[in-house]
């Protein structure tokens, strides 16, 4: 019988508790985006140091920030992202704030990923671990065909909040199925305090609940996304991150 994650999910409820775990066990946030003025997170320096002070202030030490690239909206390069950071850092530098921050980029699977994949170094992070997503409702080309060349080329693939694909909530098997093909999962923290919507909390507790997360990340663009992480660190499954799941954000530091 076909089944789905809102089946799963129709008579389950958590009850609430008080999370033992905080951001300092993780350190590292993965998935922001804090370069101002290149896609559509920060817009100034100003709220770039505003964000980054509120992440040291939750406790994390060490930021990857990951700018969009998307060819119809955001074409940053390695160049304009790594231009940004250093600016970022001198500024972070000069207002005397203590966090450690790299960039990496966020890819969306166009027409034009294959094209950037074969014709220049990706911006990655860690031990060559590179954050894709997709089209958030339409279950894109060919996926799997761009996940074995991603992995062909030698880069890790990890793929961004796999709870918001709305075209993955009735099929939770093949969740697994891409996990098996090498792919790495990121879940946003803030799909757990349901942020994004009820479908996507409901699919991020089933991931967690299958130990199949890997990263975990803010996904921070604006102030509210920090709002919501402060209470999402209060929802039930944000505990069973750590108790079911072995997250890696520990060894980015």
């Amino acid at each position: 019988m076909a089944w789905s994650i809102k089946d799963l999910f129709a008579s389950k409820s958590a009850a609430a508790s008080v999370s033992k775990s905080s951001f300092s066990d993780l350190l590292v946030d993965l998935h922001s985006h804090l370069i101002p003025g290149i896609d559509d997170g920060a817009k100034t320096m100003e709220e770039s140091l505003e964000l980054v002070r509120t992440l040291s202030s939750l406790g994390y030490r060490k930021l990857i920030t990951t700018p969009h690239i998307m060819h119809d909206m955001y074409r940053n390069t390695p160049e304009s992202i790594l231009s940004g950071l250093e600016a970022l850092r001198k500024e972070l530098e000069n207002e005397g704030i203590d966090m450690a921050i790299e960039a990496a980029a966020e890819y969306y699977l166009d027409e034009n990923f294959l094209k950037l994949l074969e014709g220049e170094e990706m911006l990655t992070f860690g031990d060559n671990y590179l954050l894709f997503e997709t089209s958030y409702t339409i279950r894109p080309y060919a996926l799997y065909d761009h996940i074995y060349a991603i992995a062909s080329r030698g880069y890790k693939p990890v793929l961004a909040h796999p709870e918001r694909y709305s075209y993955l909530h009735d099929s939770p098997e093949e969740y697994h199925a891409i996990k098996k093909m090498g792919v790495f999962f990121q879940l946003n923290i803030n799909s757990l305090g349901g942020y994004y919507s009820t479908p996507v909390k409901k699919a991020a507790e089933w991931i967690v609940d299958q130990g199949i997360v890997d990263f975990v990340g803010s996904d921070t663009h604006k102030m509210r996304h920090l709002d919501s992480l402060s209470k999402a660190k209060h929802a039930p499954y944000f505990q069973k991150l750590f108790d079911k799941n072995t997250l890696l954000n520990p060894t980015l530091h």
